[in-house]
């Protein structure tokens, strides 16, 4: 007997394929110069290689606000961080905004979110996220706001009594997805799963096993590195140890879909928040225009529709990433969404894809050199940032991959730059941006916090009671 349930759920009763799972794994400050498949001969990772060899590998993903809360914001809502209002970390995403977690719950999908959150304000510890709005749609819940503690991590699920990670944390939060994965075969509804991990997200380090694997001095550097505080090469070993820990429970995962009879239904995409300079420019973390800090890792698999092996330069960013998905579930994409629709680039029906990505950061941090907000706009070949009052960074990355050569004042490519500086306006103007939306106070890292309430807005945010 064929349930109403069971039919709503199951085109294949209408002659069409099912309907996708879709697991988003999302490793926290993985740039894509770190990952085996895009290059990097020194880091071991090999589930993310074969993901890769089984999928679409996008080299030119970008994370258009390098940062953590924003990023994870622009993936959720499709929409730039001055629109969905999470400019900055740790400010209370607004429970109004509409997300690819509920539009897929209100499409028919079971939900699940597991891992590092951050999208809640602060404090960030002891992070419980009561359930209801602001959970965004999420219905099975297994995470935090935020913590770096990847040996000695807890988590909540619905009551605000924490629970242990008694392992390193990406091993803990794969064994809640793969309780989450084996409960699907009692529910024939197709699921929408979020595991957020927090490594290799500083502080660097992984379980010893890994951290052996890498010794500082056999490691090839980046031609633009210099040895620098917190990112030397100890830092650099350790930081590869603890991807190759997260690829570890990457093959878990996947194995995981194989043994529950998921892996051939199951769209895969494989990505970060934002990457790490790991001392290339002489800088640190993120929050930068360089490679190191917005080109992050973008490969899909879903044997179905996508065809293995293939790799396209196409320009594909956080704010693309809820708009591409939700094609492939048959749930309308909300108006509300900003980003480009890639799915017929993944089924290779197209090669139409956004010409750039626009690139924002509103305003300094706590003991970061970038002294203000900046915009900037990202081609297959150039890179483009500015200030407000000037032009900051202009690289030609076909004769310069590793941007050493800073072409700003450089009078023979000043007419490239000239399109470059109008195209990033028009970015501006058709998002609705302004430089308007910059602050000068910092606002985290050591900066204002919050203080037993949420903040409406930056301004006010910046304003509000320090700790």
């Amino acid at each position: 007997m064929v349930t109403r349930r069971a039919f709503l759920a199951a085109p294949t009763l209408l002659g069409r394929p099912r309907r996708p799972n879709i697991l988003l794994i999302l490793p926290d400050q993985l740039r894509a110069q770190s990952v085996g498949c895009l290059g990097n001969e020194d880091v071991q990772t090999p589930h993310i290689d074969q993901l890769a060899r089984e999928g679409m590998t996008f080299t030119n993903t970008i994370a258009n606000t390098p940062v953590c809360c924003p990023a994870r914001a622009a993936i959720l809502t499709g929409q730039y961080c001055h629109t969905n209002g999470m400019t900055a970390n740790d400010l209370r995403f607004r429970e109004s905004s509409v997300t690819l977690s509920s539009a897929l719950k209100e499409g028919g999908y079971r939900t699940g979110f597991i891992g590092k959150w951050h999208l809640d304000g602060g404090p960030r510890e002891p992070g419980f996220v009561p359930p209801g709005p602001r959970r965004h749609g999420f219905d099975f819940w297994a995470a935090n706001e935020c913590s770096h503690r990847h040996f000695d991590n807890t988590y909540f699920r619905d009551t605000p009594e924490p629970r242990r990670l008694k392992t390193f944390e990406p091993e803990g939060w794969t064994n809640l997805a793969l309780e989450f994965m084996e409960a699907s075969k009692k529910d024939d509804r197709p699921f929408f799963l979020s595991v957020f991990m927090g490594p290799p997200h500083d502080p660097y380090g992984a379980p010893e096993p890994y951290m052996r694997r890498y010794p500082p001095n056999g490691l090839t550097m980046r031609p633009n590195w210099k040895d620098t505080p917190r990112a030397g090469r100890k830092d650099i070993a350790a930081y590869y140890a603890a991807i190759t820990a997260v690829d570890d429970q990457v093959g878990r995962m996947m194995r995981g879909l194989r043994q529950f009879g998921l892996e051939e239904d199951t769209l895969v995409l494989f990505s970060s928040d934002h990457g790490d300079m790991l001392g290339s420019q002489s800088e640190i973390l993120k929050r930068k225009p360089w490679d190191e800090s917005i080109r992050i890792p973008g490969i899909v698999r879903y044997p179905q529709r996508i065809k293995p092996g293939q790799v396209s330069k196409a320009l594909f960013t956080h704010v693309d990433f809820a708009p591409t998905l939700l094609p492939f579930c048959d749930v309308p994409t909300p108006k509300a969404m900003q980003g480009a629709d890639l799915s017929e680039v993944m089924k290779g029906k197209s090669s139409q894809s956004p010409a750039s990505a626009f690139l924002q950061i509103f305003g300094p941090y706590q003991g970061d050199r970038t002294a203000a907000g900046w915009r900037g706009v990202r081609t297959e070949r150039y890179l483009y940032a500015r200030y407000e009052n000037k032009a900051w960074l202009f690289y030609d990355m076909e004769a310069d991959p590793f941007q050493r050569r800073n072409l700003v004042a450089d009078r023979s490519a000043a007419s490239t730059m000239t399109q470059l500086d109008e195209g990033l306006k028009i970015w501006m103007q058709h998002t609705g941006d302004s430089w308007a939306n910059n602050w000068t106070a910092p606002v985290e890292d050591g900066g204002r916090l919050y203080k037993d309430r949420t903040y409406d807005s930056v301004a006010e945010y910046v304003k509000g009671e320090p700790i």
